[in-house]
Parts: structure tokens; C-alpha cells; sequence
């Protein structure tokens, strides 16, 4: 037996577990942190102080941020692009001969897929700091709004995040009714109309979520934003303890006691 055979035999014999688990890792914890990261982002619609709160608690994880990151969105995103690539690469799609409702989204939800694996990869180099080495890495925690809004100003780029978001979307919102197919929660047919609406109304939401926060972010005053951002980082050291970066220094009363300006805390 050569060691392709091998290979092969190994995935024949467990396909209905991969299967399985490629599906759940679409709804569980990827399609969980794409639900989280739309939302989140979508806060900035509220104003940058706002979706700066959201970034700061994120990032209040501290040096557990990396593996979380890695054990929950990375290897499973991995993962499920993996198996994805193989399903695709072993089916061809039909649409030309049956072009019935189910088999158009059957071949959508394959093109989403490729479409957006390629855009994700594109917006960690471009915003996440592992992409800095390739020139990315534009997202400062630390003036979340006005770095995001600088990196997403090119038109060619807001246009690429109109395809990439509603790729995602959809793969996401459309995948809740195969997911159900696969695990038998919906077999009827009125059960499986159901639930095509209720994948309708999550992609609309999600949909609108993400738009809202692309061109909220791409409509923010920078300046305006970088005050706010600078003043909540001056809040937020002065309360850890430390020196705020800029701003006027702190002089002593008589007796020794500090007295620290008012506009030094951003009110």
C-alpha cells in the first residue's frame, strides 16, 4: 500500500467526522467571531469612543490575546478552509445543467468561500500586526478609529471590503441552512424554508453591520477621532498608574501633594 493510498484510506475512513466538525467549526467559533468582530466594529457608528472602549477590552487580555487569537479564530479559520479547499476540489458545480434554487447556493457558498478566505488573509496582513513585516499592520490599538479609517480612505480598498464583507457574510448566513442539512436539524420542506429565511435575516443583519461599520469608519473626522483616542489612553494610563505620553506634566502643591490639570484627564 503506497502512503497516497494510505492518505486516502485515512480520510474515506473518518469523512463523516471531518465532515462534521468542518461544519460545526463554521458556526462554533468561526462564524461566533464573525458575528463578535461585525458587531464590534459596527460600534464605531456610535462614535469612536465608543468602538474604542470595545478595542480596549479586547485588548485588556494582555498576553493572553495571542494564544486566544490563534486557539479560537486561527487554526479553526485553518481549519475550515482546509476542508473547504478539498470539499471544492472533489465537487464541480452544475449549475449550467441544473439550475435550481439549491444548486446555485450550493455553488455560491463554494465562490464565498474562495472569496473570502482571500480577503481575510489580505485584512490581517493589512490591519493585524503579524502583517507588518509584509508592510500591513496598520490597526493601532490605541487610536482604533482614526488608524482604521486612515487604512480604509483608498477607494480601491473600500471596494475590495464591499466584496470581501458581503462574501463573508453570506458564506456565514447560508451556511447556518446547509449546517442544518448536515446535522438533520431541518429535513421538510417548510422546515427548510424556515430556515432560508432565517439565513436571509442573519445575512441581512450581519450584512448591515458590516457596512455600517466600513463606511462609518470611512466618514469619521481622523483628527477629531485622535483627540478622543488620545484623551481615553491619557484617562486609562493615569488610572494605571503611569505617565500619561503627552500632556502637560504634573507639579506639586505646596506641602508635596501632586495636582494634576484638569485637561490632562480629557474632561
Amino acid at each position: 500500500m503506497t502512503a497516497n493510498d494510505s492518505s486516502e484510506s485515512f480520510l474515506a475512513r473518518h469523512q463523516f467526522l471531518i465532515y462534521r466538525l468542518f461544519s460545526l467549526s463554521g458556526l462554533i467559533p468561526v462564524g461566533a467571531f464573525l458575528v463578535v468582530h461585525l458587531v464590534t466594529n459596527a460600534s464605531v457608528l456610535a462614535g469612536p469612543g465608543t468602538f474604542q472602549s470595545r478595542v480596549d477590552l479586547i485588548h485588556s487580555l494582555g498576553p493572553l490575546l495571542v494564544p486566544i487569537e490563534w486557539a479560537f479564530i486561527f487554526l479553526p479559520m485553518l481549519f475550515h478552509a482546509a476542508v473547504g479547499f478539498a470539499i471544492i476540489a472533489g465537487g464541480l458545480p452544475n449549475v449550467g445543467s441544473y439550475p435550481y434554487v439549491g444548486n446555485v447556493r450550493y455553488t455560491l457558498q463554494r465562490a464565498t468561500g474562495m472569496i473570502a478566505f482571500a480577503f481575510i488573509v489580505w485584512h490581517i496582513i493589512q490591519l493585524h500586526w503579524m502583517g507588518a513585516p509584509l508592510g500591513g499592520g496598520k490597526f493601532d490599538p490605541h487610536h482604533a478609529s482614526s488608524s482604521a479609517a486612515v487604512a480604509l480612505q483608498p477607494i480601491g480598498v473600500a471596494i475590495l471590503y464591499v466584496i470581501g464583507i458581503l462574501s463573508a457574510v453570506f458564506h456565514f448566513s447560508n451556511g447556518l441552512w446547509t449546517l442544518g442539512i448536515t446535522w438533520g436539524l431541518w429535513t421538510s420542506p417548510a422546515a427548510m424554508r424556515r430556515a432560508s429565511w432565517l439565513s436571509i435575516a442573519v445575512g441581512l443583519l450581519l450584512g448591515g453591520a458590516g457596512l455600517g461599520a466600513l463606511f462609518g469608519m470611512r466618514s469619521l473626522d481622523v483628527e477629531q477621532a485622535k483627540v478622543i483616542e488620545n484623551r481615553m489612553d491619557e484617562v486609562k494610563r493615569m488610572l494605571e498608574g503611569q505617565v500619561p505620553a503627552e500632556g502637560p506634566a504634573v507639579r506639586s502643591a505646596p506641602g508635596g501633594s501632586p495636582v494634576v490639570p484638569a485637561s490632562s484627564t480629557g474632561g
